[in-house]
């Protein structure tokens, strides 16, 4: 669980760093790029960890896909309900 909320903080904090890059972008009107670059700089670094956040839990195991079609990845979910006998 706090591996999902680390992946939302992470994906909030992305954006929030892009809509603050627009915000310079718009306000700097070609003066100094340097704080709409650090912007860029800190969007890309959150991506990085976000991504590298979400190929840790894929490959613990504390992330996976229940998705139907992910059936025979999970083998033992497959029978979530109990078949019922049709003898009287």
């Amino acid at each position: 669980m706090i591996l999902k909320s680390i992946i939302v903080i992470l994906f909030i904090a992305i954006l929030v760093s892009l809509f603050t890059g627009l915000r310079f972008l718009v306000k700097d009107l070609g003066d100094s790029k340097r704080r709409l670059f650090n912007s860029l700089g800190m969007r890309v670094t959150l991506a990085a960890l976000l991504i590298a956040t979400i190929v840790y839990g894929a490959a613990t195991g504390q992330i996976g896909s229940q998705a139907p079609w992910d059936k025979q990845l999970h083998p033992d979910a497959s029978q979530t309900t109990p078949q019922r006998s049709t003898k009287p």
